[in-house]
Parts: structure tokens; C-alpha cells; sequence
């Protein structure tokens, strides 16, 4: 089928919603409206070139997890706070609407982390995530303890208030808050990032993508949540292991120019050494 449209998902932000009104004005049948609270196993139209996310980069998590493994490119449009993932201004967003359509533009593939919650045998969530899975303890909680084993090898128990695995991508999210490095997105690697560590050992680490990560919550306080995404939470027992590898479904990421990453970096770290 011949792809014509492009889908918009909506940050739930009135200038956002204006926004996509006056798209869907403006390019008629051509433009439709997603509702970003479906399912992954929601039904899209077929006929999909992308889907134009506007808000910040949680509106454009939540339609990373819409897609699933479906192969739509997302091209994100800043309205939130701070957004890494959206490269494309508001002022700009129709001149990037039609580039879109005359198929001018590149697409980035940004890789995905899968995640598996396992109890007693029992799978309680198998999620792709584009950011991060973030192990936490409550507000008034003990240290968690994480024990990390990397391709069936022990490596080491982080005592931490948590615990952050992140793609590339995600390293500018709470894993950068935390302390973890900044990665360029095309850096095959999985960033492991303790949360306020107990001992200044425990420093963050970048491994191969290609490695096997199981979690253990060895001697930790019962109320630890796993978080994905920032967008869904589970509430873990001491006795539940997370399975956690590079995901065989990337995500497709609509850019016009190559060196696009860098320009939103230091726009959004406010980077300038006095040069334009």
C-alpha cells in the first residue's frame, strides 16, 4: 500500500492540541489524529509515512511504545521543557511537514532496550523501552541491592536508591541526571548508571550492546518499583529477576540534516564555548 498520511500524536497541552488542529486544517486527509493512550496492539492506519509527535519527550515515548515493532518513523516537534528526542521547532513545523511528504529527509535508527520481569518462572512484563528501565526504592526505603550478571557472569551488587539501564539514547535522560555519561545514539553500548550509590566505587559503566543483563534484588526492601520508560511501573518482590538486551526493533527517528543530534545537544545542555 502506497503511504500518504502522516499520523499526530498530542501532548496534552493546549498549544500542542491547536497545533494539530490547524495541521489537520491544512492538510486535510492527509494528516490524522492518533490517540496515544491505545494499546501496542492498537490498530493504525496502514498508509502511515510517519507519525508527528508533538510535545516533549514523554509524549514521544509514549508513541515509541504505540508503534511496537511496526516500521513508522517518528519525527518529533518540541513543546514540552526540555525534549532531546524532538529535532524539529514549531516554527519550523510545516516547512518539515512537507519535507516529509516530498520524502526529503533521513531517517536514524535508535536502538531499544527489551525487558523482561520474571517471577517464579512467571513473565509479568516483556516491554521494549527506547530510554531506560530504572530499578528505584520508595522515598523512605533501605538501599536497594542490585545484583548485576552480565552473559551469566556475576559482576557486582550495586547498594544504591536504585539502579539505571539505558540505551544510548536514554543517557540524556535520568541516567544523565544520575551522573551517567552522555552517548552518542550510534554507539553500540547499554549504560548502566547506580542511583546515589553507597560506596564511591560503584560508578557508572558502559557494556556492548550485545550483552545479557539479569538483575537480582538480593537482600532489598520490598517496596522497589521497575520502571519503564517513565511511562509504565511495576511493583517488584525481592525474589523477581529482570531480563534486560538490545531489542530487534529499533526505532526510526525522522531527521533533516546529519549532524542534527549535535545541534539539539548543545541547545538543550545550553553548550556554546562562544561560538555559533
Amino acid at each position: 500500500m502506497k503511504k500518504t498520511r502522516i499520523g499526530i500524536v498530542i501532548k496534552n497541552q493546549e498549544d500542542a492540541q491547536n497545533k494539530a488542529a490547524e495541521l489537520v486544517m491544512t492538510f486535510g486527509d492527509r494528516a490524522v489524529i492518533i490517540d496515544s493512550r491505545q494499546t501496542v496492539d492498537a490498530l493504525l492506519p496502514d498508509d502511515l509515512i510517519c507519525i508527528l509527535v508533538l510535545g516533549g519527550d514523554g509524549t514521544f515515548l509514549s508513541a515509541a511504545r504505540l508503534i511496537g515493532d511496526r516500521d513508522i518513523p517518528l519525527l518529533g516537534t518540541k513543546f514540552g521543557e526540555v525534549g532531546f528526542l524532538a529535532i524539529t521547532l514549531e516554527d519550523h513545523l510545516y516547512e518539515a511537514v512537507e519535507k516529509v511528504f516530498r520524502g526529503d529527509y533521513i531517517i536514524h535508527r535508535r536502538a531499544r532496550l527489551n525487558v523482561r520481569l520474571v517471577r517464579k518462572d512467571v513473565t509479568l512484563a516483556d516491554v521494549d523501552v527506547l530510554n531506560d528501565a530504572v530499578i528505584n526504592k520508595s522515598a523512605l526505603s533501605r538501599l536497594a541491592s542490585c545484583a548485576v550478571y552480565l552473559d551469566n557472569a556475576y559482576l557486582t551488587t550495586f547498594r544504591a536508591d536504585g539502579l539505571i539501564v539505558a540505551t544510548p539514547t536514554g543517557s540524556t535522560a535520568y541516567s544523565l541526571a544520575a551522573g551517567g555519561p552522555v552517548v552518542h545514539p550510534a554507539v553500540p553500548s547499554i549504560i548502566l548508571t547506580p542511583i546515589c550509590p553507597f560506596t564511591l566505587t560503584n560508578r557508572p559503566l558502559l557494556i556492548p550492546d550485545t550483552t545479557a543483563i539479569e538483575i537480582r534484588l538480593e537482600d532489598s526492601p520490598e517496596d522497589i518499583v521497575l520502571t519503564l520508560d517513565g511511562q509504565e511501573g511495576f511493583e517488584m518482590d525481592p525474589s523477581d529477576r529482570i531480563f534486560i538486551c538490545k531489542s530487534p526493533h529499533a526505532v526510526q527517528l525522522i531527521s533533516f540534516e546529519d549532524q542534527s543530534y549535535f545541534k539539539v545537544l548543545k541547545t538543550r545542555l545550553h553548550w556554546s564555548g562562544g561560538r555559533s
